[in-house]
């Protein structure tokens, strides 16, 4: 939505010297206009050169390169992502997702045919239950059983639930993140077709809590060093957790985006972290997320004083133009597929044209997208 619409309608809304009936036509025509133009499925679209995405991650994490977007004046600037710290303030609060990429790739063998099968871990139900995407599904009813690795693991699909997704109940020996590190493998997106070498380069430095099937890949730029200056300059790092769902990675398959049903995550703030963000604001100090995934936690723990709170849940929360920030000033952020979620959420607060502005530069310019690829810090 842009600035001369909402104008339009808050002028349309309070106008008394317009009858009612013409009042509440136009605006439905002013809103039909406006759902037209942005909510469009192919208002993301962008075009984008396969060679200009990232198959491997740098080897060094902060000399990746990093493009500045004013979301006021859409003006650009050029640097490296080390550079960032320049652009950060002492009382700003960095906020960063400390969530744990788990191996959750696992390659089986159905019990009593041998028929090979693929599992991906999406989220724990229970203990030892999960959430899965299996492939081939058709070999997987409930009562199949698979095994992993001789025998080391096995898995009992007991339900079959959204999607075409299975429930599926594990039984093992000793701990299940040590036989998932030994059996499983990253589950890189679909779109990086190299094998990744060293598991750490899928996972930020800060990584601590186990859970995602997706790295939050803004947080990928940071070394230790880095965020070692950014506390000696006084600046705030607090941390959130929202473990990254494969849905992340599903298009969207609706031309109206509002029509979009939005996966669920699993979020965890507490009250340390809350206190410190809700803290920066009241001294005046900016809220910058890094990443779409630490947004989307804080919008959903946040009221509409801006205050944000502490706790734990499951967020479906779907953030594009028109949307309210509540929690967030600024964004660094990867560059994001055409017509997905997450570029919706970046148009929403920088506005789509800045956006799709600067990622034709990006590619003008010949930026490293997705994943392992180059950030943007949008900035007030």
């Amino acid at each position: 939505m842009t600035d001369l619409s909402l104008l339009f309608l808050t002028v349309l809304k309070y106008a008394n010297n317009i009858d009612y009936s013409v009042k509440k036509v136009l605006y439905r025509k002013e809103i039909k206009v406006m759902l037209k133009k942005e909510m469009s499925l192919h208002d993301y679209y962008y075009d984008l050169p396969e060679e200009l995405i990232a198959q491997d991650p740098l080897e060094d994490r902060s000399s990746s390169r990093l493009m500045v977007l004013d979301k006021d004046t859409g003006e650009i600037e050029h640097h490296i992502f080390k550079d960032i710290i320049d652009y950060l303030n002492p009382n700003d609060c960095l906020v960063i997702n400390d969530t744990k990429v788990i191996p959750a790739r696992l390659y089986g063998s159905k019990v009593g045919t041998d028929a090979k099968i693929e599992v991906l871990l999406l989220k724990r139900k229970e203990n030892d239950v999960w959430e899965t995407l299996v492939k081939p599904g058709k070999k997987c009813k409930p009562g199949t059983v698979i095994s992993f690795g001789d025998g080391i693991l096995t898995g009992e699909v007991i339900d079959v639930v959204e999607e075409g997704n299975r429930l599926i109940k594990f039984t093992y020996e000793g701990i299940f993140e040590e036989v998932l590190d030994k059996l499983g493998e990253m589950p890189l997106p679909p779109y990086i077709t190299h094998k990744l070498e060293d598991k750490n380069r899928y996972q930020t430095v800060y990584a601590k809590y186990e859970g995602s099937a997706a790295a939050p890949t803004a947080g990928l730029h940071f070394t230790k060093e880095l965020l070692e200056k950014i506390k000696e300059k006084g600046i705030k790092i607090a941390h959130v957790t929202l473990h990254v769902g494969l849905g992340t990675f599903r298009p969207v398959k609706v031309e109206n985006i509002l029509e979009h049903h939005m996966h669920s995550e699993f979020y965890m703030v507490d009250e340390e972290d809350a206190n410190m963000i809700n803290e920066c604001r009241a001294n005046g100090g900016r809220v910058i997320a890094v990443g779409t995934t630490s947004t989307r936690t804080l919008e959903t723990v946040t009221d509409e004083n801006g205050i944000v709170h502490s706790g734990s849940g499951w967020t479906q929360i779907f953030i594009y133009p028109g949307y309210q920030f509540k929690a967030i000033d600024c964004l660094i952020t990867n560059f994001h597929l055409p017509e997905s979620t997450l570029l919706m959420l970046v148009s929403a607060l920088a506005g789509r044209e800045n956006v799709l502005n600067a990622y034709n530069k990006a590619v003008e310019e010949k930026y490293r997208f997705f994943s392992f690829g180059d950030a943007m810090f949008i900035k007030e």
